[in-house]
């Protein structure tokens, strides 16, 4: 571990922006990078940076700046992508085939291994190479392969005998699409994600800006 401190919700967040923006440098062999410079791609202020950073360490040196490759891999560490996750999805709909077929994913090491549905005319089906299996056989699966995340893509009315159960099985990470927030033990993890929020969010700051004028449009 880089801290003992706490470190706020905030800032870890921000941690996978770093971590893409650096990626993205390193793909267009940048191999150095100011934090002002760093601050005018990202949008945020050059000393946020440098409080986000400081938490772990700081990375830079003054006159210098980042190396952009040693400070990308630090974050890999910091985040724990240095490793690889094994993940399950339950719910073989449009969302939940759409994560499947996210070639990106085995990018950062994340690895989806089997799909849960209860719908007949799924299982026994092959989606980019996983095969999907009836709910049923979730408990067998989930005791005998090792299940780092279950991403939930179901109907919120069983999100949360799924999530609960997942969670008594011991999968310590649950990435929720499902329409309900859910609220499980502390020894599992919860990352809600609704889609129609951030829709929304979109939506009230197109709305927001100030209407044009007649004489504006004229």
């Amino acid at each position: 571990m880089y801290t003992d401190r706490k470190i706020s919700s905030a800032v870890i967040k921000r941690l996978p922006r770093y971590y893409r923006y650096l990626g993205d440098l390193l793909d267009h062999d940048i191999t150095r990078i100011s934090s002002k410079e760093l601050s005018e791609k990202m949008s945020i202020t050059a000393s946020q940076i440098r409080q986000d950073l400081n938490n772990f360490g700081g990375f830079g040196q003054q006159g210098y700046g980042y190396n952009v490759e040693y400070l990308y891999n630090e974050i890999k560490k910091i985040l724990s992508l240095d490793r690889t996750y094994h993940m399950i999805v339950v719910g073989g709909g449009n969302i939940g085939q759409a994560l499947v077929n996210y070639t990106g994913f085995e990018k950062r090491g994340f690895v989806i291994t089997a799909i849960f549905d209860v719908n007949p005319r799924l299982i026994g089906m092959t989606i980019r190479g996983v095969e999907v299996y009836d709910v049923d056989k979730m408990e067998e699966y989930v005791k005998n392969n090792k299940v780092d995340v279950g991403i939930l893509t179901l109907p919120r009315t069983a999100a949360r005998e799924v999530a609960q159960n997942l969670a008594d099985w011991g999968v310590p990470g649950i990435w929720n699409f499902s329409h309900v927030d859910l609220h499980l033990p502390p020894t599992t993890k919860v990352e809600n994600v609704h889609l129609t929020d951030s829709l929304m969010t979109l939506l009230y700051k197109i709305n927001e800006q100030p209407k044009p004028t007649e004489k504006e449009n004229k």
